[in-house]
């Protein structure tokens, strides 16, 4: 039962590799027959617990309700989906985000839980570094756009370099991975070579100290959670 639980489970994650827009597109009647068939197994294997438990026991648990939203989600989901193909109207299958909830919610996937679980409760304690870096790179962002954005400078493709607020928080938020570095400094360096000062204080700041930061709290609160669960 475990292993069907597990293949089915695997079959219907897997189809979105196969429904459009997909990687290996398949006709949508065969995408739609083997996701019926998933969502019957699943039905199945529910309607299989609730006749070996307690009928309140059953309904008090919150992972039986889950799947039984998630499957007529899915289901109306394919209806509707279907019935606007055939009437020639484009859609999208937004149930997809719902599947992840059968590989989460099954009985045989309680170290899965545990490890959701520890990551849900570790959440709340990151929010305070993750604002204050956020607050970091917001402020770095303005520092760059005062610096930069009335001298009239140009990226290597000409286009305006740092002058809208929201592109250079974005620009500076991949520097912190240094994915466009050195980049995105170009052609400040280019106008003095003093500007690089800006960008070796910013990648300090953010990239070595605010990511270590960020690294320690998440991994001692999820090590301190997993430890309680």
């Amino acid at each position: 039962m475990r292993t069907a639980t597990y293949f089915f489970i695997f079959l219907n994650l897997s189809l979105a590799m196969f429904e459009e827009p997909a990687v290996y597109p398949l006709p949508f009647l065969a995408t739609a027959v083997v996701e019926v068939l998933c969502l019957l197994v699943f039905l199945g294997r529910l309607a299989h617990f609730a006749t070996v438990t307690l009928h309140s026991v059953f309904w008090k648990d919150t992972k039986n309700i889950c799947i039984m939203v998630a499957i007529l989600l899915s289901l109306t989901d394919l209806a509707i989906y279907g019935v606007l193909r055939v009437y020639g109207v484009s859609s999208i299958r937004w149930s997809r985000i719902v599947r992840p909830i059968f590989l989460i919610n099954f009985a045989e996937s309680r170290q899965i839980r545990r490890a959701f679980r520890s990551i849900r409760n570790t959440l709340p304690e990151i929010t305070y570094v993750f604002l204050l870096f956020m607050f970091s790179l917001l402020m770095f962002s303005l520092m760059a756009l005062k610096l930069f954005g009335e001298r009239n400078l140009q990226t290597a493709e000409g286009l305006p370099y740092f002058r809208n607020y929201l592109e250079i928080v974005f620009d500076l938020y991949v520097l912190v991975t240094t994915a466009n570095s050195p980049d995105i400094m170009m052609p400040a360096f280019d106008f003095s070579s003093w500007y690089a000062l800006f960008f070796i204080a910013f990648v300090i700041v953010n990239t070595y100290i605010f990511m270590s930061l960020f690294l320690a709290v998440v991994y001692n609160n999820y090590k301190k959670h997993l430890k309680v669960q």
